[in-house]
């Protein structure tokens, strides 16, 4: 963290102003169908959900309207602000609500180009830490702001498990009380989402599973969700980056319930119904990509 940020969040810490705290959790794609394009942009079929990886957002008010913030971990200190859509999540709600500016320190555990929604879940951390902070309760303006910062910035808000269409920014929200469990493989370069979208249209997936994904979860049947995993942008993503496959195939062996990429890439997981079943295929595994045990889970009941 730069020290600067420290020392004016310590002085307004001292002249007592308050200081919020806020998780934003990282998302997997249990599926990912590409349903067309349109306008420029690709339309998707998608059911996530949140893991239990996060990034910390705290945040302290300002009175001279401006906006600071500052990253650590993950390689965040290296992000110029004019590509940092955290900072622009910052503004934009400053200049809706009309409040005072903040420093905001986000710290960084959501590995980057993985395909975890890092990017989004800081947008959607500073919102809500600036929503908190300055008791915004306006939900379709906050979305309103994340929607226009990306595609799943919204359903980042309140993550959980759902079900997004069109450009993701259509979000239906499932309501599950199970939990899977995962070995995540991170091959250490990342897949561009801009070309991996586009060669999608060259390299297609024919395979939609996404309405089959959501009825199992709601139907209470989620043992059958891994053999439904699929993602359209796999076939695109591996033709970028061969790690994914290395990756991919490199589960295939555990005896996980399914095996799949998460967004587009170059994130890989596999899924288990069971807690032991994981711990003991984690234990197995020997590949040459780090591996992180995580599950999923509703933020608002952790």
């Amino acid at each position: 963290m730069h020290k600067n940020i420290e020392k004016r969040v310590a002085v307004c810490y001292n002249c007592s102003m308050q200081k919020v705290a806020v998780r934003s959790y990282a998302k997997i794609n249990l599926s990912l169908d590409i349903t067309g394009s349109r306008g420029g942009y690709h339309s998707i079929d998608s059911v996530v959900a949140s893991i239990n990886i996060c990034d910390e957002i705290t945040a302290a008010p300002r009175s001279d309207g401006r906006v600071y913030v500052a990253m650590c971990g993950m390689g965040s200190e290296d992000i110029p602000p004019e590509k940092n859509n955290a900072v622009k999540a910052a503004e934009r709600f400053i200049g809706r609500f009309g409040t005072c500016g903040a420093d905001i320190a986000i710290k960084k555990n959501i590995p980057v180009g993985a395909g975890l929604g890092g990017s989004s879940a800081d947008v959607a951390g500073v919102l809500n830490a600036l929503a908190k902070l300055y008791g915004v309760t306006d939900g379709e303006g906050l979305k309103a702001i994340a929607d226009e910062l990306g595609s799943d910035c919204g359903y980042m808000l309140r993550g959980g498990f759902a079900r997004m269409t069109g450009r993701g920014e259509r979000v239906c929200h499932i309501n599950f009380g199970g939990r899977f469990y995962l070995i995540l493989l991170l091959p250490g370069e990342g897949v561009s989402t801009a070309r991996c979208y586009a060669l999608s249209d060259v390299y297609p997936e024919k395979r939609h599973t996404s309405a089959a994904v959501h009825s199992a979860i709601c139907g209470g049947q989620p043992q059958k969700v891994g053999a439904l995993l699929s993602n359209g942008l796999y076939p695109a993503a591996v033709v970028i980056n061969p790690s994914v496959r290395e990756a991919f195939d490199g589960l295939l062996s555990l005896g996980a319930d399914g095996v799949n990429m998460t967004g587009s890439g170059s994130g890989v997981y596999a899924l288990f119904c069971d807690r032991d079943a994981r711990d003991s295929a984690l234990k197995k595994y020997r590949g040459a990509f780090p591996a992180v045990a995580a599950h999923t889970l509703v933020p608002e009941e952790e």
